[in-house]
């Protein structure tokens, strides 16, 4: 963070307008925290096709027993833990900040269709994790 705000007042009359504050500020922040890493191994995450994180993710399911699962703080950071980074940083501005696609989008220097796409498997990363835990317990 301390980086972050660093690099914000160094860099500040660089802010052209043409996004907000806020989206500019997480841009510097993801790329302060990208810097501080880098060094740091990226750990293989398969590509599971769409249609296996659906039905891991329970679609078609009741809808409040997903709710209920979601309450679960614990669970819910140990799913996120789960997520490769670029899908737990998508989902954290979009679902947790309150970004607009488009700020996201941008904080993330992706394309909307792209920023659309990580959420979307992400939030099924989250959903299959959080379902598998409930299944866990259920055995117990």
């Amino acid at each position: 963070m301390q980086d972050a705000f660093l690099a914000a007042f160094r860099h500040a009359k660089t802010f052209r307008g043409e996004s907000t504050v806020r989206a500019w500020l997480f841009t510097l922040t993801r790329n302060a925290a990208f810097h501080a890493r880098k060094d740091v191994a990226r750990r293989e995450v398969p590509d599971t096709p769409l249609l296996e994180l659906g039905l891991a993710a329970g679609f078609g399911d009741d809808p409040e027993r997903a709710a209920s699962l979601a309450e679960d703080r614990v669970a819910l950071e140990a799913a996120l833990a789960t997520l490769p980074e670029e899908e737990r940083e998508v989902l954290l501005l979009r679902d947790l900040e309150g970004l607009t696609g488009e700020e996201t989008a941008q904080a993330l220097a992706i394309g909307v269709p792209a920023m659309k796409s990580r959420l979307h498997r992400a939030r099924l990363r989250v959903m299959a994790a959080l379902r598998r835990k409930e299944v866990g317990h259920a055995g117990a």
